[in-house]
């Protein structure tokens, strides 16, 4: 195990890794139980000091990727390489990564000194040297004044920062973190983010995460891997995979979104008109990708689209050359800082906008039944192959 930190910082947005040869890269993974194929040839490359995520609904093969990355599962084809070293049949105590269970898996008999210093015992470090070392952890991890303590003494967000605490001790090139916030509350997983964003700067160390939740993956990562089925379907920074889905599914489970099932295009200078069932003509920005001639999906996500009684009208007094929507509101959802209003077309179709709560009372708010337009811009709108 290596003593020493990577100095190098995270790029963050970037869709792929720039500069150098990555720290970990991984080329063709498959891993088969029986006759499923839980990673289907999984290719991927991370750089130093990234926080990675690896988002995906249950049983796409994240967990499974990264017991692989850990080495308690070896892959039936590809290989891992770490710096460039093909790690890929090693022992889990053979390489220089630590991954913090979603369990947190204490040691219920140990205190928290004890925990943290489990793995350095087992390295064989000596005991001035553990002692120098764990005391540093409790510091990193905030936990001075309980080192005495059992984990059934700690609560839920405690025993996390021990499990961490743990997982950093040895110091490892690479720190996996399987579900690692899931069994705290929301308030708690919301603070504990952002220590653990700011524990990763600090370190500059690679962290990835494996995740079901797009909100904690769009907040804390860099770059986010989504797999599907096994298979890793894109690569891209936060604000790239949301704006510029590369399919309908990715667009469906990142996020909310409006989709539209189109049939027909006519392309009009840098834009298309489209024509779709539930909305009839849309006007849409030119896609960033090649999609059918004959069948499509048009996506725009809730909080682009806008809320009137009249309609829009331009500066000049006229109603603008935007797409328009004509309906009544059928449901309203009030959630803080924003309010989600979906709106029954006369067209037969739905579609839901997110409103940003700017005035305390409801002053500018909708009421059930009422009729609204909602309008948005072509650029709004992204076409994706259906």
């Amino acid at each position: 195990m290596t003593d020493e930190l990577p100095k190098t910082d995270a790029v963050a947005g970037d869709s792929q890794p720039t500069g150098g040869e990555p720290l970990l890269r991984i080329e063709n993974v498959a891993k088969r139980f029986g006759t499923f194929r839980a990673v289907d040839g999984v290719s991927l490359d991370i750089k130093a000091g990234e926080f990675f995520a690896l988002l995906g609904p249950s049983g796409c093969g994240k967990t499974t990727l990264l017991r692989m990355l850990a080495g308690f599962e070896a892959p039936d084809e590809g290989r891992i390489l770490l710096g460039g070293k093909d790690i890929a049949q090693a022992l889990p105590h053979e390489r220089p990564i630590n991954m913090m269970f979603q369990n947190y898996a204490l040691f219920p008999h140990l205190s928290v000194r004890d925990n943290i210093a489990f793995g350095l015992k087992r390295a064989g470090m000596g005991r001035a040297d553990i002692a120098t070392r764990v005391a540093e952890m409790i510091a990193l991890v905030k936990l001075e004044g309980l080192e005495k303590r059992k984990p059934d003494q700690l609560s839920g967000g405690q025993r996390q920062r021990v499990a961490l605490a743990r997982a950093l001790a040895r110091r490892p090139q690479l720190l996996l973190l399987d579900e690692p916030l899931a069994a705290l509350d929301k308030k708690l997983r919301e603070s504990t983010q952002g220590e653990l964003m700011e524990l990763q700067r600090r370190l500059g160390m690679t962290f990835i995460i494996v995740t079901h939740d797009q909100e904690e993956a769009m907040t804390m990562a860099d770059r986010i891997g989504v797999m599907n089925a096994g298979k890793l379907v894109q690569v891209a920074g936060p604000r790239e995979l949301y704006e510029a889905p590369r399919s309908r599914w990715i667009a469906e489970f990142v996020g909310d979104i409006n989709l539209f099932d189109a049939e027909s295009k006519l392309r009009d200078g840098h834009r298309l008109v489209v024509g779709t069932r539930d909305a009839g003509t849309l006007v849409v920005a030119e896609p960033r990708q090649p999609v059918g001639e004959s069948r499509f999906s048009v996506a725009i996500r809730p909080e682009k689209i806008k809320l009137s009684r009249r309609g829009p009208v331009s500066e000049a007094g006229r109603e603008a050359a935007i797409n328009r929507l004509d309906g009544v509101i059928a449901d309203i959802c009030y959630l803080g800082g924003t309010t989600t209003y979906k709106v029954k077309l006369d067209s037969g179709g739905l579609v839901q906008a997110s409103v940003a709560n700017s005035a305390r009372l409801d002053v500018d708010a909708y009421s059930l039944n009422q009729h609204v337009v909602a309008w948005f811009t072509p650029d709004d709108c992204v076409v994706l192959p259906s």
